[in-house]
């Protein structure tokens, strides 16, 4: 096991494209940590860079404290799992296991022994004998993690591992991982552009955009107190609400709730209330009709539309009874505001 060490590493192509504009970041011996960002953001392009497959324009990355700059991949002592799966078709899922092993001259009773545990801790026993071809997604993305964990590497990586399965495999995928995780307690960089995903798995969570660090923190941190707007909106499924202060449509209970230098008030659809017949004081208040009700099982999300014309979501518990274009009062709590400058950061 080892820690991971960026320090202001940066990539560059031909033409003054840079995709990675200067990324720090201490990973610790054992951790979690999630890279999340839009398409095109360059979260798969530094995890290629810590594992050796992109040269780095400028910076440093460290594993286990030494530095890795100038090693190939396969002497920096980590393993990647990639959404394709990468497995070799002609090969057994027990071939697939121990070819690399093999590669490195391991003894057969030790290749032997780590297949099994890796089979066990997996599931995967039923299938050792098996082609690639004659399992399911799930299941070849179970060989595919058990090709990288019989390496017992000093990190992992992974690249959106799970984005060609189906939902449900998904959420089932998201469990084992953060399972084996925990119970190998090996450091892991994980890629993924599904926030929920990021959210579920992450010990920490980095977002990316445009090549550089939007904000570090535990899912929680970023959820509850983004520090910027683009944070705000990309974590957190619907987005948060963005509204200029000197929108029209707002009422505030009292002027003096802004912070100096506020630009931007942002409410999560889950904060605000029906005002009508509420006990709750309320700090902020607005009128909207109703647009779209989508009904999830026990909540129900309403789209709604201000005076203004600006969009408005907010939740709603049980089978709502709203209808469509109907006229709504709803508001939120002072403690439940946040606050965004001119530049898009966080106020307080």
């Amino acid at each position: 096991m080892a820690g991971i060490k960026l320090n202001d590493v940066r990539k560059s192509y031909g033409g003054g494209i840079d995709v990675i504009k200067g990324v720090s970041l201490d990973i610790a011996d054992g951790e979690l940590l999630v890279l999340v960002g839009p398409s095109g953001c360059g979260k798969s392009t530094l995890l290629r860079m810590i594992a050796g497959l992109e040269g780095i324009t400028a910076g440093e990355i460290g594993i286990g404290g030494r530095r890795v700059n100038e090693l190939e991949p396969s002497e920096r002592d980590i393993a990647m799992v990639f959404q394709n799966y990468a497995l070799y078709p002609h090969m057994t899922v027990r071939q697939n296991l121990a070819y690399g092993l093999k590669n490195r001259n391991t003894p057969k009773d030790e290749i032997d022994r780590r297949i099994a545990k890796a089979a066990a801790s997996l599931e995967i026993e039923p299938y050792l004998e098996r082609k690639p071809r004659q399992l399911s997604g799930g299941q070849r993305q179970r060989v595919a993690m058990g090709r990288a964990i019989v390496r017992e590497p000093a990190a992992f990586l992974f690249d959106e591992p799970l984005s060609n399965l189906d939902a449900k495999l998904r959420v089932q995928m998201r469990v084992e991982i953060k399972r084996l995780q925990r119970t190998l307690a090996t450091t892991s960089v994980y890629v993924t552009h599904d926030q929920m995903e990021a959210m579920t798995l992450a010990d920490r969570l980095v977002v990316l955009n445009g090549g550089l660090i939007e904000q570090v923190g535990t899912p929680i941190e970023l959820y509850e107190k983004p520090a910027t707007t683009f944070v705000a909106t990309f974590i957190g499924s619907p987005a948060m609400n963005l509204f200029s202060t000197d929108n029209p449509s707002l009422t505030l209970s009292d002027p003096v709730l802004l912070p100096a230098e506020t630009a931007t008030i942002g409410i999560r659809p889950e904060d605000f209330y029906l005002a009508e017949g509420a006990e709750q004081p309320a700090a902020l208040t607005t009128e909207a009709r109703v647009a779209a009700v989508e009904l999830i099982g026990a909540e129900s999300y309403v789209h709604a539309t201000l005076p203004t014309g600006d969009n408005v979501v907010f939740r709603v518990a049980g089978r709502s009874r709203i209808e469509i274009d109907a006229p709504v009062r709803i508001a939120a709590k002072a403690e439940r505001l946040h606050f965004f400058d001119r530049s898009n950061v966080r106020v307080q």
